[in-house]
């Protein structure tokens, strides 16, 4: 985006990280963004890893690079009044930094870059709302699931046109290359005019100055898209997909598999996974929901459905 529109969204966006901050008391350490108990670790030492193993190299590096999403609240964007990356897979990934006892560097991880940056070794991990799913599994590793998201339609909201995905039929459509739901659209709305693009911020843009209908993708996302327009957008339909996030990790790092999924179960089980969805997602979907409780195979067979 460029010239007053990329300047009203960061206006917007800045909003809405004050709506976190108040709605979170304002204290950084009851927020998670600076090490406090919603990133703390189950233990009070970091486990050491041996030095030539990944997570042993990463130590002595003291550094783990986290790709995420900058521009898709409330997972992942940057607040505008700090210039730091904030969300709930970026609090995750914080967790994550924190059981090796070393700082997290984040990097911008759009659709369509993730499983490159994986592969390259751009980055050590990717928490950047990635679906887990057949194809994706067999070019990298997952997390167990640690949200599973469903998609949505969202239009503005004097849009009286579309009130689900039969009615996309002849309309452009927005969503992200790289993204589960270029597949999704055509097969559930063959007849629709897909614009691709890199970044969900462009969707926002192209709906709000008319050049697209609808955008679809994870309800979530465009939950945080109504959230800084200030509800003049509105979702609509039926659910179209079930969508298990898992953090990415590099094929064959069996160790970084196993490590991750022991931060996140220890956070599923002592109730800081719930603190982060009600700070992150909770207080404004106003929807309770328990962390997935399924495996990475369970996950390939939900996504499955969505394309039966």
């Amino acid at each position: 985006m460029r010239g007053i529109t990329w300047r009203v969204l960061l206006a917007v966006m800045a909003a809405f990280a004050a709506l976190v901050v108040a709605g979170c008391g304002g204290n950084d350490e009851e927020a998670g963004t600076g090490g406090g108990e919603a990133t703390a670790t189950a233990t009070a030492e970091a486990e050491q890893f041996d030095p030539g193993t990944t997570l042993g190299k990463i130590q002595e590096k003291g550094e783990i690079t986290i790709g995420v999403k900058f521009d898709v609240p409330p997972f992942g964007f940057k607040n505008p009044q700090t210039n730091e990356v904030e969300g709930f897979d970026v609090d995750l990934g914080r967790a994550v930094a924190e059981s090796l006892g070393v700082e997290p560097k984040f990097i911008e991880a759009i659709s369509d870059n993730r499983i490159p940056f994986l592969q390259d070794g751009t980055a050590d991990l990717i928490l950047s709302t990635m679906t887990i799913n057949e194809e994706r599994v067999g070019e990298i590793d997952f997390s167990d699931p640690y949200f599973i998201a469903r998609g949505r339609i969202l239009v503005k909201a004097d849009n009286e046109e579309i009130t689900g995905v039969d009615d996309l039929a002849g309309k452009n459509v927005c969503t992200v290359l790289g993204s589960t739901y270029e597949a999704t659209l055509k097969k559930q709305a063959p007849e629709a005019k897909l614009r691709l693009v890199d970044s969900y911020s462009e969707c926002l843009e192209l709906i709000q100055n008319d050049t697209v209908d609808a955008v679809s993708t994870d309800d979530v996302i465009l939950t945080g898209m109504i959230i800084q327009t200030g509800d003049e957008l509105k979702l609509v339909g039926d659910e179209l997909t079930q969508e298990p996030y898992g953090a990415g990790i590099k094929k064959g790092e069996q160790q970084m598999v196993d490590h991750v999924n022991e931060v996140f179960s220890a956070m599923k089980e002592e109730g800081r996974w719930k603190e982060l969805y009600d700070k992150w997602v909770g207080q404004y979907t106003k929807e309770e929901q328990d962390p997935p409780d399924i495996s990475v195979e369970e996950a390939v067979e939900l996504v499955k459905q969505n394309e039966a």
